[in-house]
């Protein structure tokens, strides 16, 4: 395998679709990075383990013990992900140089309010996997960023620009997960001129909304969203949520747009048709995205391609919506011969490889730090 090694990069996001993990080759680091995606899977959580993290994602309903045990039971879990992996492609765990682990996101405080200072907290404990899979763990990657200032997110555009920086092209690699995010690299960037920050929902309003009224988890390709039509009131509502106008650097999560403001909205509204929230629900995932363009970047600069990743990707009538709204070519990363569903977990493996190699992976201009970092810490099995 030359001088490439196999490592996994995890993760499990906002949205709870279960356990991405991705086994991949690499080799080098910084912007002599070289790395193949060699198999991917999603691994949904189990009944019982997602209903454990759905409570501890209700402050009403979340203890210190739910979380204790949460931690080590998605330890647990995350390590059997990775062995179910390795043996279908037919690996041995000892062949595995590093896993990175992004773990499970339990809440995320972007702003200092209300006595709280600015914290993120992810489960999945790194001792039980490193020592399950016998190799050495990269985790807690969000610490380091808010240790130096910054909202601890977004994360991944290190990686955009490290992988996908182009001399010719202005490129945005936008995520669409329960939470969206977009990276913006002009053409022929220094990694100085990268910025990203999170635009807004993603799938999590859409998600809930389609899961309480149509007990599915998803809406296929849209479907649901184009036999509905446009509440206009409920739209002027959600697109009256601060967090639109606010100046990036800026991250969001669930306490914003989560299960409580979704069902707020529901209910508010419960006496159009159930296929007319989720239509409105997806204009607004879209307006808001292309508003953070309109307002936030390409009042600066041209973009010449806007790359969708995520399972967000997948949903065509949002895709479609979005292309509509802005005069920018918008692609999808299956487009360009990538895996939408594996971005980020490839990306967390990048991102590992570089806390091994003791190099610098936040962008302080996308997540407000004050200085550069080496983000993670390290579990070594021996």
């Amino acid at each position: 395998m030359s001088d490439y090694k196999y490592c996994i990069g995890i993760m499990s996001g906002t949205s709870l679709d279960g356990i991405d993990v991705a086994l991949c080759k690499i080799k080098g680091c910084g912007l002599d990075t070289d790395i193949k995606l060699v198999n991917f899977e999603t691994y949904p959580y189990l009944d019982g383990l997602l209903n454990d993290i759905k409570q501890s994602l209700d402050l009403s309903k979340s203890n210190a013990q739910l979380l204790c045990s949460l931690n080590f039971k998605l330890g647990q879990e995350y390590a059997n992900a990775v062995k179910k992996l390795v043996k279908k492609v037919g690996l041995n765990l000892k062949d595995i140089a590093f896993i990175a682990n992004h773990g499970q996101t339990i809440y995320h405080q972007a702003v200092c309010e209300g006595g709280f200072i600015k914290s993120s907290l992810q489960l999945g404990d790194a001792a039980t996997i490193a020592y399950e899979c016998q190799t050495t763990v990269v985790s807690n990657f969000r610490a380091g960023d808010i240790a130096a200032g910054g909202d601890g997110a977004p994360l991944v555009p290190y990686v955009d620009y490290i992988l996908y920086r182009d001399k010719d092209k202005s490129r945005a690699l936008h995520n669409i997960g329960g939470i969206a995010n977009t990276t913006i690299i002009p053409k022929n960037a220094n990694i100085e001129d990268v910025y990203a920050f999170d635009t807004g929902p993603g799938n999590m309003m859409i998600n809930r909304a389609v899961e309480v009224l149509f007990a599915k988890s998803y809406d296929e390709d849209g479907n649901i969203a184009k036999e509905g039509k446009l509440i206009k009131g409920m739209l002027q509502e959600l697109l009256e949520n601060p967090y639109l106008k606010q100046k990036p650097p800026k991250s969001t999560g669930r306490e914003l747009f989560g299960i409580e403001y979704t069902d707020f909205i529901i209910n508010k509204y419960k006496e159009n048709t159930s296929e007319d929230i989720v239509h409105t629900l997806t204009i607004f995932t879209a307006e808001s995205i292309a508003r953070a363009y309109k307002d936030f970047v390409l009042n600066k600069h041209d973009l010449d391609q806007i790359i969708f990743t995520g399972g967000g990707a997948y949903n065509k009538f949002l895709i479609k919506t979005i292309a509509e709204l802005l005069e920018v070519d918008v692609l999808t990363f299956e487009d360009v011969g990538e895996n939408s569903d594996a971005k980020e977990a490839v990306a967390f493996a990048v991102l590992g490889n570089e806390t091994l190699n003791k190099n610098y992976n936040n962008i302080p201009a996308a997540t407000g730090a004050n200085d550069k970092v080496i983000l993670g810490q390290v579990n070594y099995f021996k």
